[in-house]
């Protein structure tokens, strides 16, 4: 049981959040669930996790905002607790090519997929030092090291920077007995990747996902949480710095022979 640990988990309304948040509040830590636009999807999850007996907080946040993440952070911590686990999960995914590129488009995500990172690490850096202990996992993307899926350029420029500063904070935080790492989802079944696509349009999808992968299927969000669940364990005191690769193999990458 893990009932002396609080976690914070952005983006956990829906898909890799939402299942990161049951399965830590299943091991028995307290969850803070923030969401951007979904308050009534998030409120769920919440009820979700409190009907079981768990300790559940929904909070609204902008993490490309500072200053609303600072309010969270400081409000989970007065109704939960010291934060002893920040899982990085808020992201957007906006497609593009060199032709369709959108200036604005394009900075706002990286604003949430990199500066939102940026914010909630260094809220949380302070107290997690003084305590000498914690867990930070940062949801990346396969993207970022080279997938071949169309229109995801831009889409792993911010991943591919979110990878990178997982590495530079965990060589300013790890003196602290603070863990960072990442985790870096292949294709998965969620809001955000079925998007729009019809029903049809999405099983030509999945057919083609399906094809590139080792083990013959996309990936579940749960996939992910029990990925996170590791990293973000008492037990994984040792493993820092590190990008884990979620993909059920996928065999598609740019550099690949």
């Amino acid at each position: 049981m893990w009932s002396d640990q609080v976690a914070v988990i952005t983006g956990g309304s829906r898909g890799i959040g939402r299942a990161t948040a049951r399965l830590l509040a299943k091991r028995g830590a307290a969850v803070c669930l923030t969401y951007r636009g979904r308050a009534e999807a998030a409120g769920q999850v919440a009820a979700e996790i409190t009907a079981a007996g768990g300790r559940a907080l929904v909070l609204g946040v902008d993490v490309a905002d500072i200053t609303s993440v600072r309010a969270m952070i400081a409000q989970t911590e007065t109704q939960l607790g010291p934060i002893t686990i920040l899982v990085n999960n808020a992201g957007v995914l906006y497609q593009a090519t060199l032709d369709t590129f959108d200036y604005n488009k394009f900075e706002y995500m990286r604003r949430v997929n990199a500066d939102g990172l940026i914010h909630t690490t260094r809220a949380v850096a302070t107290s997690m030092r003084a305590r000498g202990y914690g867990r930070i996992v940062n949801i990346t993307s396969i993207a970022a090291i080279g997938s071949t899926l169309p229109g995801n350029a831009f889409y792993a420029a911010s991943k591919a920077e979110a990878m990178i500063l997982t590495r530079r904070f965990a060589m300013e935080l790890g003196d602290d007995g603070i863990t960072v790492n990442a985790v870096a989802p292949g294709f998965i079944r969620t809001d955000m990747t079925q998007g729009r696509l019809s029903s049809t349009e999405w099983e030509i999808l999945e057919k083609s996902v399906r094809k590139q992968t080792i083990m013959g299927r996309i990936g579940e969000p749960e996939d992910i949480a029990n990925a996170v669940m590791f990293l973000v364990s008492p037990d994984a005191g040792w493993l820092t710095a590190q990008t884990l690769v979620v993909d059920g193999g996928r065999m598609d990458y740019l550099a690949s022979t």
